[in-house]
C-alpha cells in the first residue's frame, strides 16, 4: 500500500503456567515472561505505532500490597520507551541488592513487572485521540480483586452510542469517549453484578469474609460475563482482559473479522493477533498454533485451567481480507502463499495491458510490502512463458524447422524481466507548515533507479492496494514518469476500494476514495447526476429510520458502470497533468473473483463489495454517504 492507513491494532497476552523459579532455573531470569511479551509485541510492531501499553498481574500478593501494574506510551518508538526504563529499573534494583534474580520472590516483591500474567497492546488510532488516555490497556480499579479489570483489544464497534445508552439505562454516568471506554464499563458492570450475586450467595451461607473472597475468585466466570454483556456488540473485535484475581480471557467477534491466534503448552498460554510471531517467539510450528474460533472465549483461571467457551452464536465467517493483502506480516506461511497467489492472478490483465510484449517490459513493485505479490506475478509469468516455449519447441521439432537460431530466439528472448525500480526513503518529517510545500516534501518519499528503463519499455509496478490515489497522483506516477517509459501500468493486488470500513481500518470517509470519486465523475459526465441525490435520500432515510433488513444504498452509485469503466476513470483522475512525460498510464485492479480464488478462506470483502457482516456496517456505509453529500467531515461511526 503506497499510501498510509491507520489500522488493525495488535494484542499479546502471556500467562505463565509454572512458578517463577521454573523460568529462572530454565531460562536464567524470573523476567522470562516480560521478555517474551516484548518480543511478541516487537514482532507485531507493524500493527501499531501510535502507542503501546503493557500490564502485569501478580498472583497471591499479601493484602495491602499492589498486584496490578500498567505502563503506556504514545511517543515515537513507544515499545522502547516502555521497556527500556522497566529493564533499567530492574537492573538498578539488582545492582542495589534489593532484587536477587536467583531468588525470584525478591523480584516479584520489589519489581512491578515481575508477575505471572502479562498483557500488551500496540495501537493504531481509528477512534478516540492520540493522547495517553486513548492508549490501551484500560484499567478499572476496585478493592475487590475480582472487580479489578484491565482490558485491551484490536477492535472497532459500530454502535458505541447504543452501548453508551445501554450503560445510561442501568443508571450509570458513562464518559462518552471511545468504544474502549464503553466496553470497559459494560464488562465492569457485568463483573460487578456477577460478583454481587456470588457475594450474597456465600454471605447467606454464613461464610467468613476471607473465605467469601476466595470462593468468589474460584467461581467467577468471565465467559458468563462476556455472554451477558456482549449481546448488543456490533463490530469486529479481539479483546484480551485480566482480572485482579489472576483470571484472564480472550474473545473474538462472531464473524471472525479481527484475527487472533494462540497456543498452550506446559509452560505458557500465549495469544497474539498474528500466528507467525507466536511461532518465532516461542519456537513453535504453525500447526501448533491455533486460531481462536469466532464467537468464542478462552478463559484461563488463576488456578491454571484453560477452557474454550462459546459466548456468541457464530455468524458466517467474514475474516478481513486486508489482513492477508497488506496488514499482517508476510512471513506467515499461508499469508506468503496467498500474496503470491494475488500477484499471479494479475498476470492475465497485465499481459493484456502490455500486449504480451515481455521483451520490452520491466516489472517492479511499490511499496516493499508488495514484494511477495510481485514474486507471485513473476513466477506465473515465467510459468506461462515456459509453457509457450515448450509448445513452440515441440511444434517446430515436429515440423522439422527447429534449428539453433530458433532455439536462441525462444530461450533468450521475451522473458519476464524484474528490477528494483522504486525505493522508499526513510520517513521524512513533515515539519513544513504550508500544505503546498508539505505536498512537495511528500513527493520525495519515494525514489527510483535511473538508467534501467528505455523509452520503448513498458513499466509495470505492483501495489498492495489503492485507496485514495493521492500518492499515485502526487508522487509515484510523477517519479516513474521521469524514467520516460513508453507506458506505466500500476496493478493493485486488491480490488477497487468502494465502501467505508468500520471494523478497525481508518478508511471511513467515502468521498476520499478514488473509486468513489471516479464513479461520481462518471455519473456527472453521463447525465446521471440525479442518482446522487436519489441515493442521498435513501441513505438519509435509512440512517434516520433503520429498516429491519439493512440495505447499503451506496451500491447504486456503482451499478451503472463496469469495473473496467471505473478503472479507466481512475486512471484518468490519477494521471499527473503538466508533466514532461507524455506516455500512457493504465491502472489495473484485482477482480473480486480472483481475490476469492487467492484467499479462499478469508471472505471479508465489504470494502470492495459493500456486503457487510453486521447491521452496523450497513448503517456506517449509508452514514458515510450522507456525510459526503452534506459535506460533513469526519468518520461515519
Amino acid at each position: 500500500m503506497s499510501e498510509f492507513l491507520s489500522h488493525e491494532c495488535g494484542i499479546a497476552l502471556i500467562r505463565l503456567k509454572q512458578p517463577l523459579s521454573y523460568y529462572q532455573e530454565k531460562y536464567g531470569s524470573p523476567l522470562w515472561g516480560l521478555y517474551q511479551l516484548f518480543l511478541l509485541m516487537e514482532k507485531q510492531h507493524n500493527r501499531g505505532q501510535d502507542g503501546a501499553g503493557v500490564a502485569c498481574v501478580k498472583f497471591d500478593v499479601p493484602a495491602g500490597e499492589p498486584y496490578m501494574f500498567r505502563e503506556r506510551n504514545v511517543e515515537s518508538n513507544p515499545l522502547d520507551k516502555i521497556f527500556q526504563p522497566l529493564i533499567a529499573r530492574y537492573n538498578q534494583l539488582v545492582g542495589e541488592g534489593t532484587v536477587h534474580p536467583e531468588f525470584p520472590d525478591t523480584a516479584k516483591k520489589n519489581f512491578d513487572f515481575c508477575g505471572e500474567l502479562y498483557l500488551g497492546h500496540l495501537r493504531y488510532g481509528t477512534s478516540g485521540g492520540y493522547n495517553l488516555s486513548a492508549c490501551h490497556p484500560y484499567f478499572r480499579r476496585s478493592s475487590w480483586p475480582t472487580r479489578n479489570l484491565v482490558l485491551a483489544g484490536n477492535f472497532n464497534m459500530t454502535n458505541t452510542a447504543v452501548l453508551n445508552a445501554a450503560l445510561t439505562a442501568t443508571g450509570q454516568h458513562p464518559i462518552f469517549a471511545t468504544d474502549t471506554q464503553a466496553l470497559l464499563e459494560m464488562l465492569g458492570h457485568g463483573l460487578d453484578e456477577h460478583h454481587e450475586e456470588l457475594y450474597r450467595a456465600f454471605k447467606a451461607r454464613g461464610l467468613p469474609g476471607t473465605e467469601i473472597s476466595r470462593r468468589i475468585s474460584e467461581d467467577m466466570d468471565p465467559a458468563a460475563v462476556l455472554r451477558d454483556v456482549s449481546a448488543q456488540w456490533d463490530g469486529g473485535y479481539t479483546l484480551i482482559g485480566a482480572l485482579g484475581n489472576g483470571d484472564a480471557f480472550v474473545t473474538r467477534d462472531p464473524s471472525g473479522i479481527r484475527p487472533c491466534h494462540w497456543f498452550e503448552d506446559d509452560e505458557v498460554v500465549a495469544f497474539a493477533s498474528e500466528r507467525a510471531p507466536l511461532c518465532t517467539v516461542f519456537q513453535r510450528q504453525p500447526s501448533e498454533v491455533r486460531e481462536l474460533e469466532p464467537g468464542t472465549a478462552v478463559v484461563v483461571k488463576k488456578r491454571g485451567t484453560v477452557r474454550v467457551e462459546r459466548v456468541k452464536a457464530a455468524l458466517p465467517r467474514a475474516q478481513c481480507t486486508f489482513e492477508r493483502i497488506y496488514f499482517s506480516r508476510g512471513n506467515d506461511a499461508d499469508i506468503y502463499r496467498e500474496r503470491k497467489a494475488l500477484g499471479a492472478e494479475l498476470a492475465t490483465p497485465i499481459l493484456a495491458a502490455i500486449d504480451r510484449n515481455l521483451e520490452h517490459t520491466i516489472f517492479s513493485f511499490v511499496p516493499n510490502t508488495a514484494e511477495v505479490a510481485y514474486l507471485g506475478l513473476m513466477s506465473e509469468l515465467r510459468f506461462r512463458r515456459r509453457a509457450e516455449v515448450k509448445q513452440d519447441l515441440l511444434d517446430r521439432a515436429k515440423a522439422g524447422t527447429l534449428d539453433e537460431a530458433a532455439v536462441d530466439e525462444l530461450i533468450l528472448r521475451n522473458w519476464p524481466r524484474g528490477e528494483k525500480i522504486v525505493s522508499k526513503d526513510a520517513k521524512l518529517r513533515t515539519f513544513i507548515g504550508q500544505e503546498k510545500w508539505r505536498n512537495n516534501l511528500a513527493s520525495h518519499v519515494y525514489d527510483v533507479t535511473y538508467g534501467i528503463v528505455a523509452p520503448e519499455d513498458n513499466l509495470v509496478c505492483i501495489d498492495d492496494s489503492i485507496v485514495r490515489g493521492t500518492t499515485l497522483r502526487r508522487s509515484i506516477l510523477r517519479i516513474l514518469g521521469r524514467l520516460n517509459p513508453k507506458k506505466i501500468v500500476i496493478a493493485s493486488t486488491a480490488p477497487q476500494i468502494r465502501y467505508p470500513d468500520c471494523y478497525g481500518i481508518d478508511m471511513s470517509e467515502i468521498g476520499k476514495f478514488i473509486a468513489f470519486e471516479a464513479a461520481i465523475a462518471l455519473l456527472k459526465e453521463r447525465g446521471q447526476a440525479a442518482l446522487i441525490e436519489e441515493v442521498y435520500r435513501l441513505c438519509r432515510a435509512e440512517v434516520d429510520t433503520p429498516s429491519a433488513e439493512p440495505v447499503n444504498h451506496v451500491r447504486k452509485i456503482y451499478e451503472p458502470f463496469t469495473a473496467e469503466e471505473v478503472s479507466q476513470k481512475i486512471t484518468e483522475l490519477v494521471t499527473p497533468k503538466h508533466t514532461e512525460w507524455k506516455g500512457e498510464v493504465q491502472i489495473i485492479f484485482q477482480s473480486i473473483e480472483s481475490l476469492h480464488r487467492a484467499l479462499p478462506h478469508h471472505t471479508g470483502d465489504w470494502y470492495f463489495t459493500g456486503k457487510y457482516p453486521t447491521p452496523g456496517g450497513y448503517r456506517v456505509a449509508n452514514q458515510a454517504f450522507v456525510n459526503y453529500f452534506e459535506k460533513a467531515e469526519g468518520r461515519a461511526y
